[in-house]
């Protein structure tokens, strides 16, 4: 399972960077008594939080199934990092907001630059790395999709998740260089407060995206378009199979994943010969995407499967 270990990978990278920033932050903005500084702090102390989160939720989501979870806890990934999502909005971009706005309300001058400009640079180090080793990642799992489109179908939330964290903690520690900067050369602390504000937009912005990837796979996304193919070919390449009407997949986790399959059966095949054809699917797909969790194959001719596909996308009729 080399995809679960590359996930970890990234994450115990970016947790490692963000705790030895977060805390190199606070002692910076405690002695410059800088608010960028201070939202950055509180920005890489979110991003622990986040990557404890994604953690907890790998180890939860790799459990086995159980009576009570038959189709395993693939979603408490899914859960966890939509609570990651939250976080980064309401313990970063609301607190990064109100440090912004009191810096600007009542304006004082940074002291220390110096020592504020090594935490920041040595950040942008720790952070550049965490974020290679998480784009390199992706790289390796998006394949020949582009960027967004690939961000936008993976199933894995914890490598783009990173990825995105990453993303806006550079975007973070460059406005807050250029807030300290020209704070200090221009000698209007309210700039400082400024960078702040940028910051918390950054964040806000980037907890809009996790919100609304992970929610949908929450909620629950089809499996990637191939996987459906590859089942209905299997499926009509049987001799016992007349021609297969259609399926419907869902995600149940990162690697998992439970289709239901509707085929028409030869007319003259015996139950056991429909049981004996049912089985060989499975199996053979089964061998192809060990991710398959269940395969359901329900017996129906096409025109009850068109009928009834048609009568569930209509959804119920609204009164009045």
């Amino acid at each position: 399972m080399a995809k679960p270990s590359g996930s970890r990978l990234v994450v115990y990278a970016a947790l490692a960077g963000n705790l030895a920033i977060a805390i190199a932050k606070f002692i910076a903005a405690g002695l410059s008594g800088s608010s960028a500084m201070a939202s950055e702090g509180v920005h890489s102390l979110v991003d622990t939080i986040n990557e404890l989160l994604l953690l907890y939720g790998l180890n939860r989501a790799e459990r086995k199934p159980d009576a009570a979870h038959p189709f395993g806890h693939g979603r408490e990934l899914y859960f966890w990092s939509f609570i990651v999502a939250l976080l980064v909005f309401a313990a970063g971009a609301i607190v990064s907001g109100y440090q912004g706005v009191q810096h600007i309300l009542h304006p004082e001058p940074a002291t220390n630059h110096l020592v504020s400009y090594i935490v920041l640079g040595v950040s942008m180090v720790f952070e550049g790395a965490s974020w290679w080793i998480a784009l390199r990642e992706f790289r390796a799992t998006k394949g020949s999709m582009g960027y967004f489109e690939a961000f936008r179908r993976s199933k894995d939330p914890t490598t783009f998740t990173v990825l995105l964290e990453d993303s806006a903690a550079l975007l973070g520690l460059g406005f807050a260089m250029i807030g300290l900067v020209a704070a200090q050369l221009l000698d209007i602390p309210v700039l400082d407060g400024v960078a702040s504000l940028c910051i918390a937009a950054v964040l806000a912005a980037t907890a809009f995206l996790l919100a609304r990837e992970t929610k949908g796979l929450l909620v629950g996304e089809p499996a990637d378009a191939h996987v459906a193919q590859r089942i209905l070919e299997v499926a009509n390449a049987d001799p016992d199979v007349r021609r297969a009407n259609g399926l419907s997949t869902m995600q149940m986790g990162p690697n998992q994943v439970v289709a239901m399959l509707s085929a028409e059966f030869e007319d003259d095949r015996s139950t056991p010969q429909i049981e004996e054809c049912i089985t060989r699917i499975e199996q053979a797909v089964k061998r192809e995407y060990p991710e398959l969790t269940a395969l359901f194959i329900k017996p129906q001719t096409p025109e009850v499967y068109r009928a009834r596909r048609a009568a569930m996308l209509a959804g119920p009729v609204a009164e009045g």
